[in-house]
């Protein structure tokens, strides 16, 4: 699936011929002169890849890159810059650039950046998608069901759950059989790794960047 690209750059000759260049290869752009055109419509676009300049009026592209992440958008970032400043660049990976690229832009060092990008987000969409299917699963269990289960992740025996909870060994084995067939699994392993999942404490992999 190819996601859109938006292009933040106060030059407007840049813009629009990184626009026009990427409307060749197929690539949906969508280009805002300033981070606050960009922050205004951010609502109501669909999630896409970021190219930022560094360098723009009041807000820089590091700036932006910076907001968005304590926003929680964790859309691939590409930094353009007509500038060498080494520190620039590190802090754009630090906060998670995908890419720093040097004006003049290579045409093709563009596309492959904005290809890493979108198989960054794709993989990002589709692990946020099954987070949220296994939550609703997890949310679906009873309450009964969600202590035990919150035991097998600890690591205890059903005969170690049932003493816990003070009821039988047969009745905590029914519970495990309901939770298995809720979560598609009767595996402890595989239960504790969805558990785990369901409670954000596995982080999501993601593609190489050197890929």
């Amino acid at each position: 699936m190819a996601h859109p690209v938006y292009l933040v750059d106060d030059d407007d000759a840049v813009r629009q011929a990184l626009m026009l260049l990427l409307s060749t290869v197929g690539i949906e752009a969508q280009g805002f002169a300033d981070p606050q055109r960009f922050l205004a419509q951010r609502g109501r676009l669909a999630p896409g890849c970021l190219v930022l300049d560094i360098r723009m009026p009041q807000v820089s592209g590091l700036k932006l890159q910076q907001q968005l992440v304590d926003d929680g958008l964790d859309w691939p970032v590409i930094i353009m810059s007509g500038h060498g400043d080494i520190e620039a660049c590190r802090k754009a990976f630090r906060q998670g650039a995908v890419d720093y690229l040097s004006k003049p832009i290579d045409e093709q060092d563009l596309i492959d950046a904005i290809q890493k990008a979108q198989d960054i987000l794709t993989a990002r969409l589709r692990r946020q998608a099954e987070l949220s299917e296994l939550r609703a699963l997890l949310q679906a269990l009873t309450p009964r069901e969600r202590q035990i289960l919150d035991r097998v992740a600890a690591g205890y025996t059903s005969r170690e759950i049932a003493d816990g909870l003070g009821v039988s060994a047969r009745t905590v084995e029914s519970h495990r059989a309901a939770i298995g067939a809720k979560l598609g699994t009767t595996s402890q392993v595989e239960m504790t790794r969805l558990w785990l999942e369901g409670q954000g404490l596995l982080p999501a992999a993601e593609p190489r960047r050197d890929a």
